[in-house]
């Protein structure tokens, strides 16, 4: 038992002070994209298409849901506290009081996301695909793409190349990808459903 568990311990020792690293420094670059005068990174900083992406690529490699869960949260949590940190220390705007609501994001739905990432690129079937499309819905009805990509035409563009690398590359099987590609229109709906209560809660 100590010999099989002792490099997975010490892959688990190595991978979690790397994911937590670059969650700092996501967070960093994130916030001062989101301060810049160029109105596309600040959109790329501001827009959820770029953690949902590092969410769904932590978890799929991960050996097992559990570890995914937890790598997901590492890294979102410490992409949250660097992000306002920078804001606060670096910009001086003051600490903001939405770190809370995304810290208690990072020990609910992102390790939901990324154990659900991780489970659903391995297998074939409606399900799988219904959760892909789910976490490519919420890119979608992150506001650039829909009800229109006019005002915001990089990051629309950014949003759709991140939706198709979930639904289309994530995946090991082939049905799952048809089935992602076939409830990717109702899940975006009820993405967007579900981010305007999450924007409702966070005003």
């Amino acid at each position: 038992m100590t010999v099989t568990s002792a490099p997975a311990g010490r892959r688990t020792a190595t991978v979690l002070p790397l994911l937590a690293v670059l969650g700092l420094l996501a967070g960093s670059v994130a916030k001062a994209a989101d301060e810049s005068s160029l109105a596309w990174a600040a959109d790329l900083g501001s827009y959820p298409a770029s953690w949902v992406l590092a969410v769904a690529v932590i978890g799929r490699a991960a050996a097992t849901p559990r570890a995914a869960a937890v790598r997901a949260a590492v890294f979102f949590a410490a992409m949250s506290v660097a992000y306002y940190a920078w804001a606060a220390l670096v910009l001086g705007f003051g600490w903001n009081r939405l770190l809370g609501a995304w810290l208690l994001l990072s020990v609910t739905a992102v390790p939901a996301v990324g154990a659900a990432a991780q489970w659903a690129t391995r297998r074939a079937g409606p399900l799988p695909g219904g959760l892909l499309a789910g976490a490519a819905g919420i890119v979608l009805a992150g506001g650039a793409v829909l009800p229109g990509p006019g005002a915001h035409p990089v990051q629309a563009v950014a949003d759709v190349l991140v939706a198709a690398v979930v639904v289309v590359v994530l995946p090991r099987h082939g049905r799952t990808r048809l089935w992602a590609l076939v409830c990717l229109a109702p899940a975006t709906w009820l993405a967007g459903s579900g981010l305007d209560v999450l924007r409702a809660v966070l005003s």
